[in-house]
């Protein structure tokens, strides 16, 4: 069977001339797209086999790799998040599609929804995957230049010890006891009011 389904999302396989077996998912929910993308890739592996081109790779291989390959980055679950964003632009291109400008195209648009950070960093993930697929893979010469927006440039401030007694006095004891541990820690808000019982150890005064 060249298509089916694992859960919503269709898969391809299929065996190629030269005895490959090609199974790989399709990264989409239309049956539609699916077989467009098997098309694709049969064509391809054709030619590789009988003409002897040199195989041409999707932008799906190349982001399933690089998926795999980065698992455990504490940012691997960000990555999926920009993969799956992407998919609705880049599924089934080819990564010799993926010029400059329809890169900058995508970072626009990703611009006009979110500040200049965060298409920043959708932005750096192409760019990797990019440069992988040239440097590392050898599936294309060479990888897109690939510019970012320009960032806001943010002044950073430190409380002075006496602003912080003066904060904390006019806090309730509930938020004073918070700012006071997050001052002496230097951790987020976030790990703060994430502690568990089970992070502290009272005899050691550790946290």
């Amino acid at each position: 069977m060249s298509l089916f389904k694992r859960g919503k999302t269709w898969w391809i396989s299929f065996t190629t001339p030269s005895g490959e077996r090609i199974r790989c998912s399709a990264a989409t929910e239309d049956k539609t797209q699916a077989q467009e993308f098997h098309d694709r890739l049969k064509a391809e592996s054709w030619r590789v086999a009988k003409l002897g081109d040199k195989p041409k790779r999707t932008w799906d291989e190349a982001a399933y790799k690089w998926l795999m390959e980065t698992q455990h980055k504490k940012t691997h679950h960000d990555d999926v998040a920009k993969v799956d964003w992407l998919q609705q632009f880049f599924r089934g291109k080819y990564l010799d599609e993926l010029t400059r400008d329809e890169i900058a195209r995508i970072g626009e648009l990703k611009l006009k929804e979110t500040s200049p950070a965060t298409a920043n960093r959708l932005l750096a993930l192409i760019r990797s995957i990019l440069r992988r697929a040239a440097l590392d893979w050898e599936w294309i010469d060479k990888p897109p230049v690939i510019k970012l927006h320009r960032e806001a440039k943010r002044r950073v401030r430190y409380l002075t010890a006496e602003q912080a007694c003066l904060l904390i006095q006019e806090l309730p004891e509930h938020l004073a006891d918070i700012v006071q541990f997050s001052l002496s820690t230097g951790l987020r808000r976030s790990n703060v009011t994430g502690l568990e019982w089970s992070q502290v150890d009272l005899q050691r005064r550790v946290a």
